[in-house]
């Protein structure tokens, strides 16, 4: 039997609202922990995984077609898509070949200072995390991930591309976890 290669989402490709991949299973994958990279070309931050032996996170893995990557590489463009090897963990009684999309700390040259995180994207990874993992899972997102810079709030006139309309139970919830972590959303 041939197995389409498949993509392992840590962040908005945990929102199924952002993608069309149909074939998206629950997953984690070991090693890995997210980080928010803060790179000169930006005026925000962008969320990535990085190698952390002992870490642990949450996500999707979905099936890409026939291993047609170039939408979801276009999608990805800031990224490198690595192999991610046995690492990743799920129950779907297959075993593809799984991609992790990492931004090399040396990719990019660094800002001078720290950007800020979009809450329109924010609150699409979150309501993802919500959907997929419960409220346990959402707060393991943001437990387990670093580099929180400031918050850029968004949400009236989202910047976020394909940004998501919150319930207001899931608007709470992302408001209370930027409570909990002291983080404080700017207009």
């Amino acid at each position: 039997m041939i197995t389409d290669p498949h993509f392992f989402g840590y962040g908005s490709l945990v929102n199924r609202a952002t993608h069309s991949y149909a074939q998206a299973h629950p997953a984690r994958a070991q090693g890995w922990r997210r980080t928010w990279r803060h790179t000169a070309g930006r005026d925000v931050a962008i969320l990535t995984a990085v190698p952390a032996p002992g870490v642990q996170i949450d996500g999707l893995i979905a099936a890409v077609p026939g291993g047609d990557w170039a939408v979801l590489d276009e999608r990805e463009v800031d990224y490198d898509r690595l192999l991610a090897g046995d690492s990743v963990l799920h129950e779907t009684g297959l075993s593809p070949a799984v991609s992790i999309y990492s931004i090399p700390e040396t990719k990019h040259p660094a800002a001078p200072a720290p950007r800020p995180v979009l809450l329109s994207y924010l609150d699409v990874v979150v309501q993802g995390y919500l959907r997929e993992f419960g409220e346990d899972g959402a707060r393991r997102f943001f437990d387990t991930t670093d580099g929180w810079g400031g918050i850029r709030d968004d949400r009236a006139a989202p910047l976020y591309p394909r940004a998501q309309r919150l319930s207001t139970a899931e608007t709470a919830f992302v408001d209370g976890e930027l409570h909990r972590m002291g983080l404080n959303a700017l207009p």
